[in-house]
């Protein structure tokens, strides 16, 4: 999937390493064509122990290469996006639209600042990946399972925030009982405050774990139902 594209932005070096047009070169390039998929946030590590493999043991360091890509690629996509491709703009990006939202134009300045910085990460480590070679590997396991485990709590921590703070809604409907009217949303926030936005987003959970359900059905049937509710007076914005 990747393999033509790793090849593309390696191949500079890899003419510096072997030289044009000779042998070598071709090998190398038949061995970066293999299948490779990892997270575009990580691939630099990789990219960067691999030139330092070639660079010190040439041509009789692609198996060595060949082997660390193949077990890097699969755990490094895991970590790579899940924190850079789900964590990170999350966390930004909701801090990013509440501001916005309010008319403060700093959320827009964030959200370029968060950006920024994990483009400048993905630098750095290929530099660091590039001086450390193979060693880095046994040196960053433990760092990475502690980071995945951190960056996993911090996760469910951050979408619980965005639960409560961003699903605005309320029961509207107050039935009344004799001649006195039940305020359904009070006796709720009395259990538990927060609870119906709560309520909505684990059963859209539960729809999206169905055959045939998708984000995009979804996203529909939610506008839908929340239309339909609003105007039979059930829903209110909160």
């Amino acid at each position: 999937m990747q393999g033509s594209g790793y090849l593309y932005h390696i191949l500079p070096q890899l003419r510096k390493i072997y030289g044009d047009d000779t042998p070598e070169l071709k090998q190398a390039m038949k061995m970066h064509t293999q299948f490779f998929n990892t997270s575009n946030f990580f691939n630099t590590i990789i990219t960067g122990i691999d030139l330092a493999v070639e660079e010190e043991q040439g041509i009789d360091g692609a198996e060595t290469v060949s082997g660390m890509k193949t077990g890097l690629m699969g755990s490094f996509a895991a970590i790579g996006d899940s924190i850079f491709a789900s964590l990170i703009p999350a966390i930004f990006g909701a801090i990013a639209a509440t501001m916005a939202s309010q008319g403060n134009p700093t959320g827009l300045f964030i959200w370029i600042i968060a950006q920024l910085a994990v483009n400048v990460f993905r630098w750095v480590q290929l530099k660091i990946a590039y001086k450390q070679g193979v060693s880095l590997v046994t040196t960053m396991q433990h760092q990475l399972s502690a980071l995945t485990d951190a960056a996993t709590l911090m996760g469910v921590f951050m979408v619980g925030g965005l639960v409560a703070t961003m699903i605005n809604v309320k029961i509207a409907w107050a039935p009344t009982i004799g001649s006195v009217p039940l305020n359904l949303q009070n006796n709720l926030d009395m259990i538990l405050p927060k609870i119906l936005p709560a309520i909505i987003v684990g059963i859209i959970y539960w729809m999206l774990g169905k055959k045939k359900m998708t984000s995009t059905k979804a996203i529909f049937i939610v506008l839908i139902v929340s239309i339909a509710l609003a105007a039979l007076g059930v829903i209110t914005k909160g």
